[in-house]
């Protein structure tokens, strides 16, 4: 029995015939990275339309949301964590109170400063996202076991580490 084939498979293949001289072994792993990354972005784009937001707007409203209570940064800690400039997080910030989804307010312990707090809005919206987004990606992953989806994090997570830094 031939284990099944999909399109990265006939693309090799192709390649194979016409340069064998070439190691495509880097192709196999990455276009198929490349491939589930368009399916997870389509994913990711759905979970946030059906919650009324923005990738955008996802970005911040997730920080201040994975902040914990009462849910609230500095723009600096939005930018280290989105990794926008300091302009755009500016614009983004003042979208996002236009939209009722943060509220700015004075920094209790340096009264020169300010804090972007989530509103309950901009709550409901992000748990929304985040439910639907774990969703979609769980039935994206749904072929494989627990185990090879350890493995599988693993082992992007020993690529990955290599970009991180």
């Amino acid at each position: 029995m031939t284990a099944p084939t999909d399109e990265v498979d006939r693309i090799v293949r192709a390649w194979v015939s016409q340069r064998p001289d070439l190691d495509f072994s880097p192709l196999e792993v990455l276009s198929r990275v490349d491939r589930l990354s368009r399916h997870l972005d389509r994913a990711r784009r759905e979970a946030f339309r059906r919650s009324e937001l923005e990738p955008w707007e996802w970005d911040v409203l997730s920080a201040l949301r994975r902040a914990g209570e009462p849910f609230r940064l500095t723009p600096k800690q939005l930018l280290q964590q989105t990794l926008v400039s300091s302009g755009t997080m500016t614009n983004r910030i003042d979208r996002l109170v236009g939209r009722r989804l943060v509220h700015r307010e004075a920094d209790p312990a340096d009264g020169r400063s300010i804090l972007v707090v989530l509103t309950g809005d901009g709550k409901t919206r992000v748990d929304a996202a985040i439910t639907r987004l774990v969703d979609a990606e769980a039935t994206l992953l749904s072929g494989l076991s627990r185990t090879d989806r350890e493995r599988l994090a693993g082992l992007l997570r020993k690529l990955s580490l290599g970009f991180d830094t």
